[in-house]
């Protein structure tokens, strides 16, 4: 594996010179699939309320934090067990245990059926409150972005407004514990994301790491309050792999560290359940065939992949 890192782009820009950001951000994800993103307009404060709030749920009692689980619920809310989650193709679970907070729909919403009611753990005051907030702001930097990938495709820039207009994003709370010396497992095994873009809140510590186009493992390492942006499987599939959804890891960490825990908060941007996700007409040319003949809704692409990680 080499030292080479990502450059960090800054969201500020795209107010200043929409074209010169969507361009940067662009190439970055044709090449890495991933970019560090500055200036992204979440606040250090909420971040680090957001933070604690996390590390004060999984310091709770085990069957307090159990009490959360949904049987049957496929982890969309509420709290999901270390050792459940297991990567596609992989066999051993990875070592780490989330929680899951959705978008909240009014009553009678026409996509109830899809997105579950979240539940909020009783024990601990403004929980509800910070990560309503936190979602929102994750929510409104993720539709930035989708606006300069946009542009980037030649799309006006409002293309993505309405294919994730009460979409079926998520945000996890994740804490990895302490490794233990001989684990045969990793904090999360080579995957790729199933959504439409994922920003990440946690990733400088270390253990991050992107597979490139020339099978080297390569450090993604943002400065702390920055993020780490990945293209998903949804938005791959949509423009015909001219952005890829890049295979990520996250590594267990040197002896030195492996005493320590270590949390992260992604958000799963994705597609309104309804959404057909189609071949954009200029990701298709005489070179580039379209590989994804067979439409296929943002809903039903998410249960296949479901199954295939074991939370559905």
């Amino acid at each position: 594996m080499t030292n080479q890192t990502l450059s960090s782009v800054s969201l500020a820009l795209s107010d200043k010179d929409p074209e010169l950001f969507s361009e940067q951000i662009g190439q970055t994800f044709s090449e890495w699939g991933f970019a560090v993103v500055a200036d992204h307009g979440i606040s250090n404060d909420l971040i680090a309320r957001a933070e604690d709030m996390s590390r004060a749920f999984f310091a709770l009692p085990e069957d307090v934090k159990r009490s959360y689980h949904i049987p049957g619920g496929g982890g969309a809310r509420g709290y999901t067990p270390f050792g459940t989650e297991v990567a596609k193709d992989q066999t051993i679970h990875d070592l780490k245990e989330f929680w899951h907070i959705g978008r909240e729909l009014p009553p009678g919403h026409d996509f109830e059926s899809y997105m579950p009611p979240n539940v909020w753990p009783r024990e601990l005051d403004e929980f509800q409150e910070t990560f309503s907030e936190m979602f929102a702001a994750f929510d409104f930097a993720g539709s930035r972005i989708l606006s300069a990938i946009a542009r980037f495709l030649n799309l006006p820039p409002e293309f993505f407004n309405d294919t994730v207009r009460d979409g079926n994003s998520v945000m996890r709370l994740i804490h990895y514990p302490p490794v233990p010396e001989d684990s045969p497992a990793v904090r999360a095994a080579a995957h790729e994301d199933i959504n439409t873009i994922t920003l990440l809140i946690g990733a400088e510590e270390a253990g991050l790491e992107l597979l490139d186009k020339q099978g080297n493992w390569r450090p993604v390492t943002p400065k702390p309050g920055e993020l780490a942006v990945n293209i998903g499987d949804m938005l791959q599939r949509l423009t015909n792999n001219r952005l890829p959804s890049t295979t990520h890891r996250v590594v267990n960490p040197p002896p030195e560290r492996r005493d320590h825990s270590r949390y992260s908060m992604p958000f799963f941007l994705h597609f309104r359940p309804d959404y057909l996700i189609e071949t954009l007409p200029d990701c298709m040319d005489a070179e580039h065939p379209n590989l994804y003949p067979d439409p296929i809704t943002a809903h039903e692409y998410l249960l296949q992949r479901l199954r295939e990680i074991g939370l559905a």
